[in-house]
């Protein structure tokens, strides 16, 4: 494939890339800034459009900052490090209203400035390592003509690479107690000999790491393994214990399945308790091993009050929260409504979102499990009551058309929509638009440094539209 000398990047597309045109070709780099010259090496060639990477960069950006990850460009969590924070804002509105004019085709407000998060570094609360005997080796390391005899990692999976992992130094998205506790565990491991998961064997002892570091400061460490040895567990969980005194629960699983996933597996609790704690205008939130939360908690409060905002609850309403996980949002608005219906698909969720409600001595909410196309029908409406609100928060599918076809029976004077896919939720925007008006829309950055963002849009009835159109009148 050919070099493109002195190429110019002119802006950011889709997936996180740069972008920049030759004659009449698209071009997509990853990892580059608008202003960018640089040579570009083309790796995949379509008609109209191209896939290169920088091989040299003749002139930065005067955008361009530095990142302060040394393995930026490599790990693949991270796109934007490169860019400074205001620009990778500006990017994220443009993909919201990119979507919503391109894909929705419908009318909405204007849309303002993407809510940006306080924090950019050590935001996340969760993060999950792989441990494996063949780590990563970067270009770098294989063109320096060096033996690596000692492959042994504990870090993150290469994009597109299911048995490779990178070796990770240090990660600047979770606080460094995070890293301390990743980097002992490694060190442990080496030293007792411990056998480091071989991911296409599918055998080895150190298999995989989650830690959750809540706002209110309580972290939970889960380790699983990938053979069940009761003496090496044991003397490997004293150790994370006595290292970390102040952990709040410290977990255990084996998992000997093919795949990582621990949602059918077995957790032991080793030590303190089995769930951590968030905080959120006085209520209490538990985080259980399996239990989803949003991964920026202090960003989660900016996006929750934007929901808040929208549903504009006066005290009398019926509201639906449709996939609604631990409940986190059903809790967060039941105070000013009525009732609080919430459906979700994962059944420890629900048990989760079920005790938030009792631990805050809320009374006003009820839960179901279930596939939503399947509990969300005409006869549960019929019997638990038509909503007025519906907060709709889904996976980055966005809704089952099934389900789409239940939200516009029901008919509820305003529609919540809050998604992690603006392209999804802009194709489930057009489909409501036949019953639903776009009356306010906000996009939340839930994620610095990455290409992903939040966006909420608040629908009205069109009937109900018109008839405030008609009242300011």
């Amino acid at each position: 494939m050919p070099v493109l000398e002195n190429f110019e990047i002119t802006g950011l597309a889709a997936e996180g890339n740069a972008l920049g045109r030759h004659g009449d070709m698209v071009v997509f780099v990853p990892f580059g800034a608008p202003g960018d010259i640089a040579d570009v090496k083309l790796e995949k060639k379509k008609k109209s459009y191209a896939q290169g990477r920088i091989v040299a960069l003749k002139q930065p950006s005067r955008d361009r900052v530095q990142p302060p990850c040394e393995h930026f460009t490599i790990c693949g969590g991270c796109r934007w490090q490169h860019l400074p924070y205001r620009m990778q804002l500006e990017a994220k509105h443009r993909q919201v209203a990119d979507a919503i004019d391109r894909i929705a085709k419908v009318e909405h407000p204007a849309i303002p400035k993407t809510l940006g998060s306080r924090n950019i570094w050590c935001y996340r609360n969760k993060m999950e390592y792989t441990f494996s005997n063949r780590c990563w080796l970067t270009f770098e390391q294989l063109e320096s003509g060096e033996e690596f005899p000692d492959r042994d990692a504990a870090g993150f999976h290469i994009p597109g690479a299911f048995d490779k992992v990178l070796d990770i130094k240090k990660c600047h998205l979770q606080d460094d107690l995070g890293n301390r506790i990743r980097l002992f565990v490694k060190a442990y491991g080496k030293e007792h000999g411990l056998t480091f998961y071989d991911l296409k064997a599918q055998s080895g002892f150190l298999r995989t790491l989650m830690i959750r570091i809540a706002s209110t400061g309580e972290c939970m460490a889960l380790m699983a393994f990938g053979e069940d040895r009761p003496a090496d567990i044991e003397a490997l969980m004293q150790a994370l214990a006595d290292e970390f005194p102040s952990l709040t629960s410290i977990m255990y699983a084996v998992n000997t399945k093919v795949n990582d996933t621990l949602g059918d597996i077995d957790i032991k609790l080793f030590k303190g308790k089995e769930y951590i704690e968030e905080e959120m205008e006085g209520l209490r939130f538990r985080v259980g091993p399996k239990s989803f939360y949003q991964t920026n908690s202090e960003q989660a409060y900016e996006l929750y009050k934007v929901v808040r905002d929208f549903a504009r609850l006066k005290g009398g309403e019926l509201v639906y929260d449709l996939y609604t996980g631990t409940g986190t949002i059903a809790n967060f608005v039941s105070r000013l409504a009525r009732k609080v219906v919430g459906i979700e698909y994962v059944p420890e969720a629900i048990a989760d979102a079920k005790i938030n409600s009792a631990v805050n001595g809320i009374e006003n909410t009820v839960f179901f499990a279930g596939d939503m196309k399947d509990v969300l029908t005409d006869s549960f409406i019929a019997e638990h009551g038509r909503p007025d609100v519906m907060i709709i928060d889904p996976p980055r599918a966005g809704m089952h058309q099934d389900v789409v076809d239940t939200v516009l029976r029901a008919e509820p004077d305003a529609i919540v929509y809050v998604s992690c896919n603006p392209a999804t939720q802009a194709r489930d925007l057009a489909l409501l638009d036949v019953k639903y008006s776009v009356e306010a829309v906000q996009p939340v950055d839930m994620f610095p440094h990455t290409q992903h963002v939040e966006n909420v849009v608040r629908l009205v009835r069109r009937q109900q539209a018109q008839m405030a159109d008609s009242t300011e009148l």
